[in-house]
């Protein structure tokens, strides 16, 4: 158990390196679970284009849904969309930045997926070899005096080898079918491989600084909220082990004057340290009350992005000039600015 949290931790500090990680996993099993998927065409007329087109759109959308309920980041993106404006501004440019990343990578199990599934071609075969011209692939002669229906009929059994009795014919067709199925395998990985090159290079060319600015605070987001989770886990745990401390002292408190008379100084030395550092993680926060105001206004009022020492170092600074510039006018006028005499006091011991 400690181990798995350890890894879980592990993941959690570098969760852009696992989101990749996870995103490769998914790549991997959607193209293990096409190898293993047991390809079966209806050889019907009214299912061949249904099932062949479901399983080339179907499984991607499954991935693709797949990628965003296993991305952390849809519920920073869906808090930060979703919470009261308060003291601190919305911008519309970060949250279409973590959209954009979110999709991304939800993308890559989707596409291999098209991509394994038009280059084999058995989809595409199920689906288009009703449309086949059957004169074009070799003696036909048997086709003459069918109807129109019959010939669909026959044409929807190619991708069937058991129930499409001449072979010669239905190597051919397929052969067509998979080479047009290749071509637009391999159309379609240019296009997303282009499109990739566009947005991953061309992009950050044209609007450098947004891009900056609009991927520092995304990170901060992220951020921000690890480290309030994880603070207000420490208070919530100082907060147990102090309140249940006291219940105990209230408790039984003559046992607990009675053991500490019989510990030594350094063991209630030990628990008063450990109480003043217990005392100092509630950060004043001592009632359920205050702590459930303290959650409230954090979700519907999050602090200004503007640090406080900004503000005390443009004091110190006004306070200095103020000094210098005194200074300055005493020796203009004549005399110094008077410096305050401090009294020391010399202690001599004989020992």
């Amino acid at each position: 158990m400690d181990k798995f949290r350890m890894m879980f931790q592990f993941l959690q500090s570098n969760q852009e390196s696992f989101m990749n990680g996870i995103c490769g996993i998914m790549a991997l099993a959607s193209a293990q679970m096409y190898s293993a998927f047991e390809f079966s065409c209806p050889c019907m007329p009214e299912y061949n284009y249904t099932y062949g087109i479901g399983l080339l759109v179907i499984p991607p959308i499954w991935f693709f849904l797949l990628g965003f309920v296993l991305n952390n980041n849809v519920s920073v993106l869906a808090e930060e969309w979703k919470r009261p404006t308060g003291s601190r501004t919305k911008d519309p440019t970060i949250l279409r930045y973590m959209f954009c990343s979110i999709t991304q990578r939800s993308l890559i199990a989707p596409a291999l997926w098209v991509s394994v599934t038009l280059m084999d071609g058995k989809s595409f075969l199920c689906a288009f070899s009703i449309n086949l011209d059957i004169e074009k692939f070799g003696n036909s002669s048997f086709v003459k005096g069918m109807s129109e229906t019959e010939k669909i009929r026959l044409l929807a059994r190619i991708p069937c080898k058991d129930l499409f009795e001449h072979q010669e014919i239905r190597v051919a067709a397929t052969r067509y079918i998979k080479c047009i199925s290749q071509a637009c395998g391999w159309i379609f990985l240019l296009m997303m491989t282009f499109t990739a090159f566009l947005i991953r290079a061309i992009r950050p060319c044209f609007t450098q600084a947004a891009f900056l600015k609009t991927k520092y605070w995304s990170h901060y987001i992220d951020i921000e909220r690890k480290m309030f989770d994880e603070t207000c886990k420490e208070h919530a745990k100082s907060f147990a082990k102090v309140c249940i401390h006291q219940y105990f002292e209230n408790i039984s408190g003559e046992m607990q004057s009675l053991h500490c008379h019989r510990s030594g100084q350094d063991d209630s030395g030990d628990e008063g340290e450990d109480k003043r550092s217990d005392e100092d993680k509630l950060l004043g926060i001592r009632a359920q009350d205050d702590m459930n105001k303290v959650l409230w206004n954090w979700h519907t009022s999050k602090p200004a992005l503007a640090l406080r020492k900004d503000q005390m170092d443009g004091e110190n600074s006004s306070k200095l000039n103020g000094k210098i510039n005194e200074g300055f006018n005493g020796f203009a006028n004549g005399h110094a600015h008077e410096t305050k005499k401090r009294e020391w006091a010399v202690y001599y011991s004989k020992v």
